[in-house]
């Protein structure tokens, strides 16, 4: 008996607003708060309640970067190989999404630290606040071999490595469109293998641990797979039963092996089975909630890390003079907690987005270019 659970098609499910990547996005990011703050309450999470909290952050990263080849592929992927729009085109629309925010959390750290010097309360710890550091991360150039880009917004990182990826799409999404999706998804993950194995046997480090400098070579595997995934999912129907059981267990896997050790492989199977069932299982009520949380997700990503260190600069100088009671240092780092996500969503309402929409107005309406419309709309992280 045939089994009709998966099937090939020709037509593209649309990504929906609202919808499980958008659920997704947001509790990513938001879990990505919370292993940037974990070491700062009086007991670090990862000390006091699981190891987990600390070398999770691996996944995140894992998660964030197949997530953005994932998305980018189901979005711009058609236009780009059809030649609607050009290669400089979708660069030029992915790189001023991301730096106008970057830039602007970068020189406001900047800010804070001469401010905070200024006034005699620098940093704790100045070794991450160095200033030759800061041209690489602020160019997004550290995770292509450039010295610098250590400590101030750390992070940033793997946006660097994202501008990369997003100059290689065009070039390998003329590869992957005259594959089929089976192909093309064994092609995604042998890759990737073989990344993995290379990185062990020349630099010592899995693909996952290389060293910031290398961020594009860490990046690049992952972003490709999530290419090969989406490919895959344009071509491949999965019942939407199937893919929602798929999903529930990929994620109760990745819980029962991260209670354990890290199990890199098996947990990245789990996030990419997330990721597919995920595009997959059809949002019959889009939630308006859900979509506004998502949009948000980049801001939370960008700023977090900033809003750390001053929120903590501040807090640790009056425990120390106050000589604050552990459950008054608990309180200061839930209300840090609090503070990031509050932060993220102002930045995104009042700065982001008029930001985003003078950007999107002036691609627009330059002269002689091409519609840069899409069907579909933008759900990875990075936004």
């Amino acid at each position: 008996m045939a089994w009709t659970a998966i099937s090939t098609r020709n037509e593209t499910p649309p990504i929906v607003r609202g919808g499980w990547l958008d659920a997704l996005r947001f509790i990513v990011a938001s879990l990505i708060i919370l292993h940037h703050f974990q070491g700062a309450g009086p007991i670090a999470l990862a000390e006091g309640l699981h190891p987990v909290f600390e070398r999770g952050g691996f996944l995140l990263t894992n998660f964030f970067l197949i997530d953005s080849g994932y998305v980018l592929m189901r979005v711009y992927g058609g236009s780009v190989a059809g030649g609607r729009m050009s290669a400089g085109d979708f660069f030029a629309k992915r790189f001023l999404r991301v730096w106008p925010a970057h830039i602007i959390m970068g020189l406001s750290l900047v800010a804070l630290v001469v401010g905070g010097t200024a006034i005699g309360v620098g940093p704790r710890a100045p070794e991450w606040f160095a200033w030759d550091q800061l041209p690489a991360q602020l160019g997004l150039v550290q995770a292509f071999g450039i010295p610098g880009g250590y400590g101030w917004n750390a992070p940033s990182w793997s946006i660097s490595a994202l501008i990369g990826c997003y100059l290689a799409f065009p070039w390998i999404l003329k590869g992957l469109v005259r594959l089929g999706p089976w192909s093309v998804l064994a092609l995604g993950v042998g890759l990737y293998l073989v990344a993995n194995q290379l990185t062990w046997s020349l630099l010592g480090y899995p693909v996952y641990q290389m060293p910031m400098g290398f961020g594009f070579i860490r990046a690049l595997p992952l972003f490709f797979l999530g290419m090969a995934l989406a490919w895959f999912a344009q071509k491949v129907w999965i019942a939407p039963k199937l893919a929602g059981w798929a999903g529930i267990g990929a994620a109760l896997m990745l819980a029962f092996v991260q209670y354990f050790d890290k199990h890199a492989l098996v947990s990245l199977v789990c996030i990419s089975t997330i990721i597919l069932a995920a595009g997959a299982v059809p949002t019959l009520r889009p939630s308006k909630w859900v979509e506004k949380a998502a949009q948000v997700s980049f801001s939370m990503f960008i700023t977090n890390e900033v809003v750390r260190i001053a929120w903590f600069g501040v807090a640790n100088v009056a425990i120390a003079k106050f000589a604050l009671p552990v459950a008054a240092q608990w309180a200061l780092w839930v209300a840090g907690v609090a503070a990031a996500f509050a932060f993220a969503f102002l930045f995104h309402v009042l700065i982001d987005t008029p930001i985003q929409d003078r950007i999107r107005a002036w691609l627009k309406g330059r002269s002689g270019a091409r519609p840069l419309a899409v069907a579909q709309p933008v759900v990875s992280l990075e936004g």
